[in-house]
């Protein structure tokens, strides 16, 4: 696996998984200003960035891939903060050994994706670009509220040139269309007894009612929106740093 580790060796670990498309370092900006007391462990997950390409890229094989990374960093155990498609790898992580995720925290996990909006967002995985700049339009197109220095080192972190001059994105277009697959099966809920934050993007729809509705029963579930969209490290950088850091220091993983 191909892992980023932000923060002091010896601060709290936490796990942070990306979501679909992303990559390990996409927060490492956030990371530096709102998590400065902890030991941030990011990994490329399969089929992204860095990590391994090969199939299967089932949630099953990512969880256990982030059991992989947990050994790695010699952790029986950490709080987990995943985003979006990450969250649903956390879950399924949960679910595989609930001995090794202390804690989970859910930004805008992808709960309540429509099965034909996520065909379409399959069938558009190959994204090719002519040059540099079409690449910056991308993804300025894809983070309208995102700052443009985030989208510079966006395209820098996670876009390549190929030997035909054309810019494509560091994920396989096949395992991303595998993972808007996977968001459509039924999502497991926090184990028992495990402390979780659920975070909702105001500004989206990707959780949707039924998810948050199942997880209210749990006595150690909370849910709060902030107002902002799917990328809510760039959107609300310091509402959602004061709000994870103020739910890891409550739980008791803060240093």
């Amino acid at each position: 696996m191909s892992v980023y580790v932000f923060g002091a060796p010896a601060a709290p670990p936490v796990l942070l998984v990306h979501g679909v498309s992303g990559h390990g370092r996409r927060f490492e900006e956030f990371a530096a200003a709102e998590l400065p007391g902890f030991r941030v462990i990011a990994p490329d997950l399969r089929g992204h960035g860095d990590g391994p390409q090969l199939p299967p890229w089932t949630l099953e094989q990512l969880a256990d891939d982030l059991l992989a990374v947990l050994d790695s960093v010699g952790l029986h155990a950490a709080p987990v903060v995943a985003h979006s498609y990450g969250a649903l790898v956390a879950l399924h992580l949960a679910a595989l050994a609930p001995d090794r995720v202390s804690g989970l925290v859910l930004l805008d996990p992808a709960t309540g994706v429509d099965p034909e909006q996520a065909l379409t967002w399959a069938e558009a995985s190959a994204v090719v670009r002519e040059d540099r700049a079409s690449a910056v339009g991308t993804q300025r197109h894809d983070w309208p509220r995102a700052s443009d220095a985030a989208i510079e080192r966006e395209v820098e972190q996670n876009w390549v040139q190929g030997a035909d001059g054309r810019w494509r994105p560091r994920y396989s277009p096949a395992a991303v269309a595998t993972a808007w697959s996977e968001m459509c099966r039924p999502v497991p809920l926090p184990p028992p007894g495990t402390p979780t934050l659920l975070v909702e993007a105001a500004r989206e729809d990707f959780v949707g009612a039924q998810f948050p509705r199942a997880c209210s029963v749990l006595d150690s579930f909370e849910h709060t929106r902030l107002d902002a969209g799917h990328m809510l490290h760039l959107d609300a950088p310091a509402e959602l740093g004061a709000l994870l850091r103020g739910f890891l220091a409550a739980k008791g993983f803060a240093g």
